[in-house]
């Protein structure tokens, strides 16, 4: 496996036709980000991605207090705060399970220290479907015997066993 290394290493893109550009990350390269830093106040960093190349491309700025040009105004009151944030993260589907259980060893360790690891992205949530999904092989559920309030027939799928738990 590859330790963090300090520093990003660039993306080496992938094109799948129709303007769909991925990072190749395999056995032995996964790309990465600087060390996330948190801005001064009364700055901000900004990644950003595009279809005309950008991958994470960081910028840096600074808010102003006042509105000194046309365009956009977004307005920050950090004296009331509605929701707290409790992490990042994405969805651990039955075709990304499936795709993730294809690679090597060494390539699902370096596809999930790119998700989870602080050399990564740092997500530290995952919403798992309960029974099948839209990126699912194949419908199913837990308990299809009607009236089976008791739950008596209830039984995780074989995706579920092998792919999710």
């Amino acid at each position: 496996t590859l330790p963090c290394l300090p520093g990003a290493r660039p993306c080496i893109p992938k094109d799948f036709g129709h303007g769909s550009l991925v990072c190749v990350c395999n056995a032995t390269y996964c790309d990465t980000l600087d060390p996330l830093v948190v801005p001064a106040p009364g700055s901000y960093v900004k990644y950003e991605s595009s279809k005309a190349g950008k991958r994470l491309e960081r910028s840096e700025g600074k808010f102003q207090s006042s509105l000194s040009t046309r365009g956009l105004l977004l307005t920050l009151n950090i004296s009331t705060l509605y929701q707290r944030v409790k992490g990042f993260g994405g969805s651990l589907s039955d075709a990304a399970a499936m795709n993730i259980l294809k690679l090597s060893q060494p390539a699902q360790e370096n596809l999930l220290r790119s998700y989870f690891s602080e050399c990564g992205i740092e997500y530290n949530l995952i919403r798992v479907p309960m029974a099948c999904s839209d990126f699912s092989v194949r419908p199913y559920s837990y308990d299809d015997v009607p009236k089976d309030y008791e739950l008596k027939h209830f039984r995780l799928a074989d995706e579920d066993v092998k792919m999710k738990v």
